[in-house]
């Protein structure tokens, strides 16, 4: 099979940028870590290139690079704050992190995760900053939802995403412009650096920009009201985030008036993606897409903003 030309000089930069920082010799090869049309990454010996979306605005990147790397012991810092071109892509270099072992949940760092955020959220801005891309992203899974299936298990998801204020669907700015977002946040998103056995930082820029905060929350909180994380790692996590004096929830209390529309949006996009996936394969939903499809259906005939989860 051929290498695509971005892959095969993707992992060239990689090497080169690798070797620039060393004299020793480095007998390891290359590895993928990514290969989809929104991000190609690889790594060789302690060096990550990434290449980012085809849309990706280079002056929306540079800020997002510049706060990355101003920000020691939350974001892994990038090496340089200036992507190169390589076939209209944008790539960027970061020191390899080890991540997040997913055969192993019982050691997820929900505390380290909730942490950081509550970090980050109480850092200033820096000037410059785009927004937060947690809405648009939903708004495109919906889209891609919509050009992939309009019938079955998409109906309940489209009826959710109707209930939605305009904001959450992208479609007006958000009210909170000075709060910095991570726009993207789940387990993935961490590694430790050094590897293997370092502090945990945050990774991927893509989505990092000023905006509502709750964003931030609402993945773990979406799995919570879904049944797919425990009452106890939820407990770990909101608890973390509260006792590092994050802003997204009062610091005692019912969280959810504070995450209930941003845990509705992101159960919509995480289920109008599953769908869209399923379909493009021919294949049934699995148990964990279809128990998000089942929230959607539950949010759509309950009104945003009600607490306890989705009316479980």
């Amino acid at each position: 099979m051929t290498t695509h030309p971005l892959l095969a000089e993707l992992t060239l930069r990689a090497r080169t940028e690798a070797h620039s920082r060393t004299s020793s010799a480095c007998l390891c090869g290359a590895t993928t870590l990514a290969d989809r049309p929104d991000a190609t990454v690889v790594r060789h010996a302690d060096t990550v290139a990434k290449a980012h979306a085809p849309d990706t605005a280079p002056a929306d990147l540079i800020h997002r690079l510049a706060a990355a790397a101003h920000l020691p012991g939350i974001f892994l810092p990038p090496l340089g704050e200036s992507p190169v071109d390589l076939h209209g892509r944008l790539v960027t270099f970061w020191p390899y992190g080890e991540p997040v072992d997913p055969e192993n949940p019982d050691t997820a760092p929900w505390e380290a995760a909730a942490t950081l955020l509550a970090r980050l959220h109480r850092t200033p801005a820096p000037p410059g900053l785009p927004p937060m891309r947690g809405p648009v992203k939903a708004a495109l899974a919906v889209a891609r939802l919509l050009a992939t299936s309009r019938r079955g298990h998409a109906v309940p998801v489209l009826r959710a995403w109707r209930t939605l204020p305009a904001w959450a669907r992208a479609e007006t700015p958000m009210s909170d412009r000075t709060t910095l977002c991570h726009g993207d946040l789940h387990l993935g998103q961490l590694v430790r650096h050094p590897a293997p056995d370092g502090p945990w930082h945050l990774i991927d820029v893509d989505d990092l920009g000023v905006g509502e905060p709750a964003w931030d929350l609402a993945r773990p909180a979406a799995w919570y009201a879904c049944g797919l994380l425990s009452p106890d790692d939820w407990s770990r996590f909101l608890g973390a985030y509260r006792a590092a004096g994050g802003p997204a929830v009062p610091a005692d209390g019912d969280p959810w008036p504070a995450l209930d529309v941003a845990a509705r949006a992101l159960t919509v996009q995480t289920a109008a993606r599953a769908i869209a996936k399923a379909t493009e394969a021919d294949r049934a939903l699995d148990d964990v897409e279809q128990a998000v499809v089942d929230a959607c259906d539950r949010m759509g005939s309950a009104p945003p903003q009600l607490a306890g989860g989705f009316a479980k």
